[in-house]
């Protein structure tokens, strides 16, 4: 994780990007933005990195045929050597978005180029650009008290606690697509993902989050795909399969096939089938989870959120399941024909 503290925002440059297919326009600034007081770059410090602060996850910029074909690779590798060239660099990026806004539902706002230098990380020191777009304004109002009297105006300005879209390219890892940390608020009401598909062209950075993200995925998909439908796995089973798989991940500290199939899975049978489960679950999704590596905490809990232990019954009832499978029994009542669930416990709270 990147520590902004005592970074310094050093550049900082604005155009107007509109969409294309709707003929709005492109609208490139003269020159970068100067002469700003130090309450208002502490202001835009804190907009441009807060948002950042507990993503976790990490992307690489990438290409189909060929890295130094990527447009923000290129443009970011010339800023990151000679730092003269940065509002150069900024325009291109700003007609570079331009060319990827043709999607019809897709706002048109204004662009932020930044670069930041002394930003901290585990291991060194690097530079940062970020390339943030302002989509939305909201309304506030100004209260300015005259003597003994207020006025007050209307006007509309950017919220900095909110951000539509942001990106960090940290200067480091260069040979694989640099250091990438992504914001993106709005992408399910634009229908696409243009800033991350188009214009930046990410893959995720294969890290501990990757590969404890990837398997928490992959099995809580086998689970509803395979074993639902072949097995007629009961709702108490099907939530004790995702309590122990939830339990190993928050429990260990590194991941192992071997050790996760025997804790987790059990069944030499649903063994060998999550193995060719896996096989094309890789295959249909164009990558590769290993089989030992380090659990990250930030994946887990974020992935902890698909793992719902909980019954529902009709619109009367919710049963949360969090201990043993052997305590809950599931049955028909004779008279009335409708089922029931028995629940057994050594005392109340």
């Amino acid at each position: 994780m990147f520590d902004f503290s005592n970074a310094q925002l050093e550049q900082i440059a604005a155009h107007f990007v509109g969409n294309q297919t709707l003929e709005e326009e492109l609208r490139l600034s003269s020159q970068p933005i100067k002469d700003l007081d130090e309450s208002v770059l502490s202001l835009l410090q804190q907009y441009f990195t807060h948002p950042f602060k507990n993503t976790g996850v990490y992307f690489h910029l990438t290409h189909e045929s060929d890295l130094k074909l990527n447009e923000v690779y290129a443009y970011a590798s010339e800023l990151f050597e000679n730092k003269e060239t940065f509002f150069e660099q900024s325009r291109k990026l700003a007609k570079h978005l331009y060319q990827k806004s043709t999607h019809p539902k897709i706002k048109a706002g204004d662009l932020y180029v930044a670069y930041f230098s002394g930003c901290m990380s585990e291991e060194d020191t690097v530079d940062c650009i970020g390339i943030f777009k302002s989509e939305t304004k909201e309304k506030y109002l100004k209260v300015y008290q005259q003597q003994n009297d207020y006025e007050v105006q209307a006007d509309e300005g950017i919220n900095i606690h909110k951000m539509d879209k942001g990106c960090l390219i940290f200067n480091t890892e260069k040979e694989k697509g640099y250091l990438i940390m992504l914001v993106d608020h709005m992408n399910k009401q634009e229908g696409a993902q243009y800033w991350k598909e188009e214009f930046l062209q990410v893959r995720p950075r294969e890290d501990s989050y990757f590969h404890t993200q990837g398997y928490m995925k992959m099995y809580h998909h086998f689970v509803q795909d395979k074993l639902k439908l072949e097995y007629d796995i009961s709702k108490p089973d099907e939530i004790d399969i995702k309590n122990r798989t939830l339990g190993f991940f928050k429990e260990k500290e590194a991941f192992d096939f071997q050790e996760f199939a025997e804790e987790v899975i059990q069944q030499p049978e649903i063994i060998d089938k999550f193995r060719d489960y896996k096989q094309e679950y890789q295959e249909k999704h164009d990558t590769t989870y290993a089989d030992e590596f380090s659990i990250s905490d930030k994946a887990v809990k974020k992935q902890s959120k698909v793992f719902k232990s909980i019954i529902k019954l009709d619109k009367n009832f919710h049963i949360y399941v969090h201990g043993n499978r052997n305590y809950i029994e599931r049955g028909t009542d004779e008279a009335t024909g409708m089922n029931f669930y028995r629940l057994l416990f050594v005392e109340e709270n």
